[in-house]
């Protein structure tokens, strides 16, 4: 290992370090093949199921430019319809574990979605990672892959909960330290594997000294996760374990859910040929999912302490691009990142497109 990789790979692990000791407690039917056939192709160029705050009601958005007619079915019935694009709330629907819709429009395959965060009392940032669209318009399958933050806090209805959802598989990033101070709960039946990003890097003890020199921290942290020996296997051992079980209902989790889990997210995402712009929201998105517990992080800091430690609460766009940049830098295209450092041939790439996508 390279001295810079050195020096990157313990500033992320103070950062790792420093999230664990201040943080907060806290069907569609598969297709046979990705045919281009027009009567098979998904029409819908956006789509979004969003619940309501005490999950009374679903608010389902869709564009689907080139059909006159959708109708959207939950509970096997029609509860909504619109044109080529709408936005429709459903009320009054029996309470579920989770919510799934139906858009089915007059021309072409239809959408099987739900809500994108499963709602846990122990767990926070608990979300499907498919729902996207691909550049060539298919769509990243919903109920096969999940992402999340630490699962130590899980209550007995958590587990049960994800049971019921089917979860088989829960791949832990996260150090030795980490997994032995807050142990994963993990539903009966799945297995745990560990997938440790950092390994035996080791860290610093002290915050940064100014909230620029967090930020940097958390940049070049993002370089590590793609140069560093350690994570490179931790992201082999994920994907190749996704793609070798077909998806299988898998999770991967960190201590936050943000950092390592966003960038192992961003790599499947890619792999599976969703656009740039699209993997950014999802990895913001952990700011509004995590906006409660950072918020009663910071409170319980000095405003000077606060300041410094904000940064590495959040997730930035400078952090994420710079873990593609590096990506650039080191293997020119992500495709021959996918290959020299996690060992995702063209064939496997492909088997794991045809297992995770739609349409």
């Amino acid at each position: 290992m390279t001295q810079m990789t050195r020096v990157r790979a313990s500033s992320y692990a103070l950062a790792a370090a420093l999230l664990v000791g201040l943080s907060a407690p806290v069907a569609a039917a598969r297709p046979a093949s990705h045919g281009h056939s027009s009567q098979h192709r998904i029409p819908f160029t956006a789509a979004t199921v969003t619940a309501s705050e005490d999950g009374s009601s679903y608010t389902v958005e869709w564009k689907a430019p080139r059909v006159r007619h959708v109708a959207v079915r939950a509970g096997g019935r029609i509860v909504a319809s619109g044109g080529s694009s709408g936005k429709v709330t459903v009320r009054g629907l029996p309470a579920a574990d989770r919510q799934w819709f139906d858009l089915v429009p007059d021309r072409g395959q239809g959408l099987h979605l739900a809500d994108r965060e499963i709602r846990l009392d122990g767990a926070v940032n608990f979300r499907d990672a498919g729902g996207y669209r691909t550049t060539d318009g298919h769509w990243v399958r919903m109920g096969e892959i999940y992402r999340t933050a630490s699962l130590d806090k899980l209550t007995d209805s958590d587990l049960a909960k994800l049971k019921r959802l089917g979860i088989s598989v829960d791949y832990d990033l996260r150090t030795q330290q980490e997994r032995t101070s807050a142990p994963d709960r993990v539903p009966a039946g799945s297995r745990y594997v560990v997938a440790d990003v950092l390994g035996d890097l080791g860290g610093l003890s002290a915050l940064p000294a100014s909230p620029e020199a967090s930020a940097q921290l958390m940049v070049d942290a993002e370089k590590t996760m793609v140069s560093a020996p350690t994570a490179q296997q931790a992201y082999t051992t994920v994907l190749h374990g996704i793609a070798d079980a077909d998806g299988a209902n898998a999770l991967f989790h960190c201590t936050a859910g943000k950092d390592r889990t966003g960038w192992a997210n961003a790599t499947l995402l890619t792999a599976l040929g969703v656009p740039r712009d699209t993997v950014m929201d999802d990895y913001l998105a952990s700011n509004t999912y995590r906006a409660k517990e950072n918020a009663a992080t910071l409170a319980a800091m000095p405003p000077a302490q606060a300041a410094v430690y904000k940064p590495m609460l959040d997730v930035r766009p400078e952090y994420l691009n710079s873990g593609f940049q590096e990506v650039t830098s080191r293997y020119g295209t992500f495709d021959r990142y996918l290959d020299k450092a996690l060992g995702l041939s063209h064939r496997d790439v492909r088997d794991l497109r045809e297992d995770l996508l739609v349409g």
